[in-house]
């Protein structure tokens, strides 16, 4: 009898695989599958002329060209690096500042801040704008002609000739404040649960052994964040690594997707995307690379940011298990 009823617990679990299977079959098809056609694609010389389409094995050239090691062929593709780099920086190191500094005003029981459940939906509400909205928004405001533009100009803080689209300053920094007034509601709000799920019993023990919240926030806080602050950068890294829909509706030529001032907004997604219109083979070489940069870039905060006195103790423990 205490077989069959085994027999009958096991075969009820393969129920289980029913549903998960729906998420595996998603990923392979929509993600891994083109994943793999675009590594097979990078080693292609693939263009589209004149309706018609020239296919022809290409090997390592590819790489060459983008990253400017063959003659006559520049590096655009470092170039739009820096430029994605320089703005995913601009925008999101303010952007974890104000975030953390919101998580532990939030969540302060001495404050006793009210209505911050009013708070958080205010925050939280730029990130459900349409890109192309705030986009155009932006452009109309600030453009040469533009209300803010005027105001800070009649105020004096910005020359009479000044114009936020000419300048690079100017528009990498406002489409680094764009993405930072969108974005960090939502990064406040998911480093304020992590703060909440926090023993709220060690900030007593804190409190009674004297530690003010300074002592408490960099000591208490900051350590036990740690997996959500990681959560936090990769997810980011990865999101402004593959920056497009603002700096490619922002300041752009009206014939392609190259960022005003002189290709200096031009993110590496825009660039794979002018590309694909022209040389998939190329297109495909470039999100390559940038899936190696993410990689890259991930794994670097992964072990900076891991806990590394787990990983002490777990190598003492094996030490020991070993002696014996």
């Amino acid at each position: 009898m205490a077989t069959k009823k085994r027999r009958k617990s096991v075969e009820r679990g393969k129920y289980g695989y029913l549903f998960i299977a729906p998420f595996f079959i998603t990923y392979l098809l929509f993600q891994l599958w083109p994943l793999i056609n675009t590594f097979y694609y990078s080693t292609l010389s693939y263009y589209k002329r004149n309706g018609r389409e020239i296919i022809s094995f290409a090997g390592l050239e590819n790489f060459a060209d983008i990253l400017g090691l063959t003659a006559g062929e520049r590096p655009y593709v470092l170039i739009y690096l820096k430029n994605t780099l320089i703005m995913w920086g601009m925008n999101f190191i303010p952007q974890i500042l104000v975030s953390l500094l919101m998580a532990a005003w939030l969540t302060n029981n001495k404050v006793k801040i009210r209505g911050t459940g009013a708070i958080k939906v205010i925050i939280y509400l730029p990130s459900i704008i349409t890109a192309a909205s705030v986009s155009v928004l932006f452009k109309a405001m600030f453009s040469q002609y533009g209300p803010i533009t005027k105001t800070l100009r009649d105020i004096g803080i910005i020359s009479e000739n000044f114009d936020f689209m000419a300048s690079v300053m100017g528009t990498r920094g406002l489409i680094s404040f764009i993405l930072f007034w969108m974005w960090f509601g939502n990064t406040s709000l998911m480093l304020i649960s992590g703060v909440m799920g926090i023993d709220p019993g060690l900030f007593e023990a804190a409190d009674i052994d004297g530690a003010n919240g300074k002592k408490q926030f960099f000591y208490i806080t900051l350590p036990l964040l740690k997996p959500i602050l990681l959560y936090t950068l990769v997810t980011s890294a990865i999101g402004g690594l593959q920056m497009y829909d603002i700096p490619a509706l922002f300041n752009v030529t009206e014939t392609n997707l190259q960022g005003l001032p002189n290709d200096t907004s031009t993110t590496m997604a825009m660039y794979i995307m002018r590309l694909y219109n022209s040389n998939v083979g190329k297109a495909a070489t470039v999100s390559v690379f940038l899936f190696a940069v993410t990689l890259a870039v991930s794994l670097v905060l992964f072990v900076s940011m891991g806990d590394k006195e787990a990983k002490k103790l777990k190598k003492a423990e094996r030490r020991r298990r070993n002696e014996k």
